[in-house]
């Protein structure tokens, strides 16, 4: 009786073992299948999305879990192992590179977009620019109301800041450009999310947000239109139609060190560099080649990912594109 019971039990353990491998073969990781995980900076959930979405479609056995974070975070579960592909606005440093390759783990970076930080304000806000100087002393807490900035007619407005998060790549980037090693001023107040910053300045005349530039755009006809016809443009269609800005809010011109007038973010003016407030968005990966994570950064980095991130309102970094001005 026991020996029947052990040659059943090995029956059954080899055809578990059978099954499993079957399983395995026909489940097996490729660059367009299986299923990942993407830490990115929560500024750039806009253009992952929309990313994703045509991957997915144009690759359908494939999924691309997105888990928004700040930047810092993202960092760190690359380094821990966490995830394997990572969008952040920082590249790696020599010391994480050394620190990948000694646990042998292949790595590549890959600029994939010149952003740009947004200056959002509420619409009754009458102030018709900001200098870099202007943002210097309101971030230090120097400047504390609207009227020691221009004469407006809300002078004794106190400004209020708000930012996408703490340890956003929005809040390192304004942080690093105006501050440096000070602190920011008592002013200054962290949100949860770029969802919450829209809605601090549309309830309240005194806020100025910071957002990045995508979250600005008032081109919904992407999301507005079928998968399938977005995807087709996207393979037969090189132009992008006119960018504008959503009217929830209204985004502040900013003028730079050399400039006589303040100019608003859109592409042609991160383009030549007439918007000051731009920054390098990078795809990091860490993965093997052939699987779903490698697959998925190249597609980022080529022509189809490229025409995406051209119609968010924000600038490709590889793909040569028509830049338009939108004026009222």
């Amino acid at each position: 009786m026991k020996q029947r019971l052990n040659i059943v039990c090995a029956a059954v353990v080899a055809a578990v073992a059978l099954l499993l491998v079957s399983c395995q073969g026909e489940s097996t990781q490729s660059s367009t299948k299986g299923l990942t995980k993407v830490y990115c900076d929560e500024s750039f959930r806009n253009i992952l999305d929309q990313e994703i979405e045509v991957f997915e479609y144009t690759y359908p056995e494939a999924n691309i879990m997105a888990m928004y974070t700040d930047e810092a975070s993202a960092l760190d579960s690359l380094m821990h192992g966490a995830c394997d592909l990572i969008i952040t606005s920082r590249d790696l440093t020599d010391q994480q590179r050394d620190l990948l390759g000694k646990m042998g783990r292949a790595h590549r970076s890959h600029k994939i977009a010149v952003d740009a930080v947004a200056i959002i304000v509420n619409n009754a806000n009458d102030i018709p620019e900001l200098s870099m100087q202007d943002l210097t002393d309101i971030f230090t807490g120097k400047v504390k109301r609207w009227g020691e900035v221009f004469p407006t007619a809300h002078k004794n407005d106190s400004i209020k800041v708000v930012f996408d998060g703490n340890g956003t790549g929005v809040m390192h980037y304004i942080k690093e450009k105006f501050v440096g090693n000070g602190k920011f001023g008592p002013n200054v107040f962290a949100r949860e999310s770029t969802e919450d910053v829209f809605k601090a300045v549309e309830g309240q005349r005194n806020t100025i947000g910071f957002v990045g530039v995508s979250w600005i755009s008032a081109t919904m006809d992407s999301q507005e239109r079928t998968i399938e016809n977005r995807v087709t443009d996207l393979n037969e269609k090189n132009e992008v139609s006119v960018i504008d800005f959503t009217d929830r809010i209204r985004v502040m011109p900013v003028r730079g060190p050399e400039e006589t007038r303040g100019y608003k973010p859109y592409q042609a003016y991160i383009n030549d560099g007439r918007y000051p407030l731009y920054r390098v968005i990078w795809a990091i990966d860490a993965s093997a080649g052939g699987t779903l994570d490698h697959g998925f950064y190249s597609f980022l980095t080529g022509v189809i990912g490229q025409k995406i991130i051209m119609q968010t309102g924000i600038l490709p970094a590889a793909e040569p594109v028509r830049t338009v001005e939108v004026t009222k």
